[in-house]
């Protein structure tokens, strides 16, 4: 299936690694140059040297998506070297997992800044754009916490369950425009977040690593940990000419896995 994404310009945050360099990967097979944004420069080459590497056009942007001040100049260098934005796939990481009773203010308004401002900000910044040309796609992942919230989890299920309201109530005010905005929600993926997750876990239980995942593989109705290759295949679809008519949707790829309905 021709996803209808050649020449398309796609900007993808978090994309050092995990879900973000599989999203990466993905968009570019599709005929798509793309940005990659991220805080480790390292990384962050990495992962357009693979794009690079199969002929994709790529651009590297070391990137904090906290400092709000390098929203502007980041896209701008966009615009000029790859064109407008088409296609805005927010992606950050996650905070540290903490109950919800009882964090510093301080601390909720760091991960507030960095996790839903950023992206709030950025998808204003490229927007306007996408409305003029008639022509947008903006894919947020986000957590399966926003569903079901998960133990041990307070910030990230807070946090990440305002970026579905903000994306369910801006998919309605931009439809017309013919710019979508969906929200993707994985649910145990290989990455190395779910590794750590993982880790702490075992540690504040008491147990070893491969219980603890044998343990989440046998809730999953597959059996298994899906992988970013997976995942990314979903974005790419959000991101597409063929879900032209999918917005304002909360999608899940997840095995299975999510109890609610």
């Amino acid at each position: 299936m021709d996803l209808g994404l050649k020449g398309k310009t796609a900007l993808v945050l978090a994309g050092g690694g995990g879900i973000g360099r599989a999203a990466a990967i993905a968009l570019a097979a599709e005929g798509a140059q793309v940005a990659v944004a991220g805080l480790h420069a390292e990384s962050v080459h990495a992962t357009t040297a693979a794009l690079t590497a199969n002929g994709a056009n790529a651009l590297p942007l070391v990137w904090d998506l906290a400092d709000l001040a390098l929203i502007d100049p980041s896209v701008s260098r966009i615009e000029r070297e790859l064109g407008p934005v088409d296609i805005l796939v927010n992606n950050t990481g996650g905070p540290p997992p903490t109950a919800a009773a009882g964090q510093d203010p301080a601390l909720w308004t760091k991960q507030f800044q960095a996790m839903v401002l950023s992206v709030i900000a950025t998808t204003d910044r490229v927007l306007p754009g996408m409305r003029q040309r008639r022509w947008g796609r903006i894919v947020t992942s986000t957590s399966s916490g926003i569903v079901a919230p998960i133990p041990n989890l307070g910030l990230s299920n807070t946090l990440r369950s305002s970026l579905a309201g903000w994306a369910k109530t801006l998919a309605r005010e931009v439809a017309r425009d013919g710019v979508t905005v969906n929200v993707i929600i994985p649910g145990r993926i290989a990455t190395a977040r779910v590794r750590f997750l993982d880790e702490n876990r075992a540690r504040r239980e008491g147990r070893c690593l491969e219980d603890v995942v044998a343990e989440n593989e046998a809730a999953i109705p597959m059996g298994r940990y899906g992988t970013p290759e997976e995942y990314a295949s979903m974005i790419a679809f959000l991101a597409s000419e063929r879900a032209a008519y999918v917005t304002g949707s909360i999608v899940r790829v997840d095995g299975g896995a999510i109890p609610s309905i």
